[in-house]
């Protein structure tokens, strides 16, 4: 992992840095923060505002220290306050009201942080932008937070990645196939599911006959798609978070995660497009 260099650093403290104030943190809620996640107690140990303390302490710790520090504030972050940085934030406090907490200026912020600590802890760019792209397409807040977690614990919690991988393949099945109104069981597994949607979508290209040279081998690439759905399911059963474990039990490394979410995206995200493709095409 490559460190954080001072300007990035920079960029991390406009987040978090509020006047003085750090996020929504009490001096007492934040010196307890800092304990769990680098051992210190800020505020008791510089005796400055939260800000101050913060700043003083990323001037002179080790790179290890900062990296974790400005790591567990920005998840804090998109973890406790997404009404600032998504527009589309349901907010429970609000709800009765027009007022909304979200803000431009922080959700500018908030995206150049995610891209920089996207590339500290190695997650590939080309399947971030395309789980964010996912995450604009879908109208389900429900499955936008799946793929948001599954991208994020590739590296904090590889075991639930995978069985979060399983799981967005599964939603997404399920609503494809509400959508075109077509019957599927509650004991229906992930193959099963997927087989459903596949055989509901028109998967060759439109310019493509079923005799044309190149078609087999399209049809061979897209009958990969079952088997992805498979043998997610099968790696999710042993590995994955939907079933109890050993007490002896050791997990897949952050390498099969990786490779589990990535192929869960690739899978979505095909068949999704495929789905409005064909949905423009009848309207």
């Amino acid at each position: 992992m490559s460190g954080i260099t001072k300007m990035e650093e920079g960029t991390f403290l406009m987040l978090f840095n509020r006047s003085g104030y750090v996020l929504n943190f009490s001096t007492n809620d934040f010196d307890i923060f800092t304990t769990n996640s680098i051992g210190e107690a800020l505020c008791e140990k510089f005796g400055l505002s939260k800000g101050k303390s913060l700043t003083a302490y990323l001037n002179n710790a080790s790179d290890e220290n900062r990296f974790k520090l400005i790591s567990d504030l920005f998840y804090y972050y998109k973890e406790n306050m997404e009404y600032e940085y998504n527009e589309n934030y349901e907010d429970d406090i609000y709800w009765v009201s027009s007022v909304s907490r979200y803000d431009e200026r922080y959700a500018r912020i908030y995206k150049k942080c995610k891209v920089i600590m996207d590339r500290l802890e190695g997650v590939p760019s080309v399947i971030t932008k395309t789980a964010d792209n996912l995450k604009n397409k879908f109208s389900s807040e429900y499955m936008s937070r799946q793929i948001e977690l599954m991208v994020s614990m590739q590296l904090t919690n590889p075991t639930n990645a995978i069985g979060l991988s399983k799981e967005l393949i599964e939603s997404c099945c399920k609503t494809i196939l509400d959508e075109l109104n077509i019957e599927w069981g509650k004991n229906d597994d992930v193959p099963q599911l997927a087989n459903k949607t596949l055989n509901a979508l028109n998967l060759l290209p439109v310019n493509v006959q079923e005799t044309d040279q190149g078609a087999e081998a399209i049809r061979a690439v897209l009958g990969n798609l079952r088997a992805i759905t498979t043998k997610l399911a099968e790696i999710r059963n042993p590995f994955g978070s939907g079933h109890g474990k050993s007490a002896s039990f050791q997990g897949l490394e952050t390498r099969h995660a990786k490779l589990a979410v990535g192929s869960s995206i690739t899978f979505v995200d095909f068949i999704w497009s495929t789905y409005e493709n064909q949905k423009k095409k009848v309207q």
